[in-house]
């Protein structure tokens, strides 16, 4: 195997680990709508699939997927692979991969270290304990809640986003399947992602009007969007319609697994990287 063809396939992967871990987020708040249990989020999800059987494995590649599809991320941003330019929009789209990159990378962190600490536990060690995240660490600032106001505009933008993508279909271009497959993919795709803006928009909301209640470190996310929601007049419906629609998100993600076009044909990267060094 080539090792672009490796790096495809991890890249793929990667897609189909965010599928997982949305599906299971979707399915939590599904549960919560119709008054059974609490709705999730990425990393009470990871918890959730840590319990279950053959949990450990599957935690271990879902770890696998998150750091392929962060490195993907990472990918395009840096090396524009699917060509969306230098203008002002290309340069935006790129820093919100970037910052994917970053997401899943650290999301990827801590599925790792709740793999760790599960494992200490199940071994009779004494300090597997929870697992803490370390942006306790890195965004201990006794103020640093201030900077949630400014935080807020990002899941505005990136809920914009999504909406617009799923609006559009601009998500077509990048696939490589025949219309019979997209006459399936296309309407599932295009909820799960206009799901997925409303919910990011929910976070923007709740750290625009609630910034202050909040710390940097403990930022409200998407179990924090489902439980707004489902406060809401109608909220178990609107939840409900929500939960179905990041289901529908997990759906467009396995898609993009199997038939998303990814371009790692970079031949020019030996030669740059020999040239930064001075080889």
């Amino acid at each position: 195997m080539s090792p672009n063809r490796g790096l495809v396939l991890l890249a793929r992967g990667g897609y189909a680990a965010r599928g997982l871990v949305y599906l299971i987020i979707g399915f939590f708040a599904l549960l919560a709508a119709l008054g059974s249990g609490q709705p999730a989020d990425s990393h009470s999800s990871l918890e959730k699939l840590l319990g279950q059987p053959f949990g450990h494995a599957l935690v271990g590649i879902v770890v696998v997927g998150l750091i392929a599809f962060s490195a993907w991320r990472l990918l395009q941003a840096t090396r524009d692979v699917d060509h969306h330019g230098t203008g002002f929009k290309g340069i935006a789209i790129r820093a919100g991969l970037l910052a994917g990159a970053v997401s899943n990378a650290l999301l990827a962190f801590f599925a790792l270290s709740l793999l760790i600490s599960g494992l200490k536990s199940s071994s009779g060690s004494k300090d597997g304990g929870k697992t803490e995240d370390f942006l306790t660490t890195l965004l201990s600032w006794d103020h640093s809640n201030l900077l949630i106001y400014v935080v807020a505009l990002v899941p505005l933008v990136v809920g914009i986003i999504h909406i617009v993508k799923g609006w559009k279909a601009t998500f077509e271009k990048y696939f490589e399947a025949d219309e019979q497959v997209m006459r399936y993919v296309r309407p599932i795709s295009r909820f799960g992602l206009i799901a997925r803006g409303v919910a990011f928009i929910e976070i923007s909301a709740l750290l625009a009007v609630s910034g202050s209640s909040y710390q940097a470190m403990h930022p409200p996310g998407m179990k924090d969007a489902m439980n707004g929601l489902q406060n809401l007049p109608m909220g178990w419906l609107v939840l409900s319609v929500v939960a179905v629609g990041l289901m529908a998100f997990a759906v467009y993600s396995f898609a993009e697994a199997m038939w998303r076009r990814i371009n790692m044909d970079v031949p020019d990267a030996p030669h740059s990287f020999k040239k930064h060094v001075g080889m």
